[in-house]
């Protein structure tokens, strides 16, 4: 599976509606915090814009809502993945994404056969605390001889000026969210990543 290299991870169908009719053709729905009712409408809303614009879809942690709301990627973090029902996830058809932090949850992530793995922190990052020191640049390198043929996601403060680096020590994606959710505009912010991703799609 090839993924775009220019992977937005935002907390909205708002969001999703204003960036992704710029070009984005990947992006993760993570939502934290709101009722199942909020959560369904959001989904479904950020379903219709991206197959308006061809944009994948993945939703983070709520794979039973994904199924219902017949969703086709879904993204768990290391928690979300203890309690989720793999061979339901598969039997619906739904590909999956894993986070990993270091040799242990790289370990897990792997026997869970997932669709694509995420790496992270590559450089510190201001989205929230972390337990886990930045991995660096070598440690993509690692990962991806680990994971290979699967597609590894760099993310953790990643910006435009950061990404030669990031795809030429082996990944294949490259995930951001406060670059360009914080940034004072993010629509150019998100046109800048997706001419800077260019050289990799």
């Amino acid at each position: 599976m090839k993924l775009d290299p220019f992977y937005l991870i935002v907390d909205s169908a708002a969001w999703i509606e204003r960036l992704v009719p710029l070009g984005v053709k990947l992006v993760q729905l993570r939502i934290k915090e709101k009722n199942q009712a909020a959560l369904r409408s959001d989904i479904r809303a950020a379903k219709a814009i991206c197959a308006r614009y061809g944009c994948e879809l993945v939703i983070n942690d709520y794979w039973q809502i994904a199924i219902d709301e017949g969703c086709s990627f879904v993204h768990l973090g290391q928690e979300d993945l203890v309690a989720a029902d793999l061979a339901v996830i598969r039997q619906a058809g739904i590909k999956l994404g894993l986070s990993t932090h270091d040799e242990t949850e790289l370990h897990t992530a792997l026997a869970a056969g997932p669709d694509y793995v995420a790496l992270g922190p590559v450089y510190p990052t201001v989205l929230k605390t972390m337990k886990w020191a930045p991995q660096g640049l070598y440690r993509i390198t690692e990962w991806k001889a680990r994971v290979a043929p699967l597609p590894l996601v760099a993310i953790g403060g990643l910006n435009p000026d950061r990404l030669a680096g990031v795809f030429n020590k082996g990944a294949d994606c490259a995930a951001v969210v406060t670059d360009i959710t914080r940034n004072d505009d993010p629509e150019v912010r998100t046109r800048q990543w997706i001419v800077a991703t260019q050289p990799w799609r």
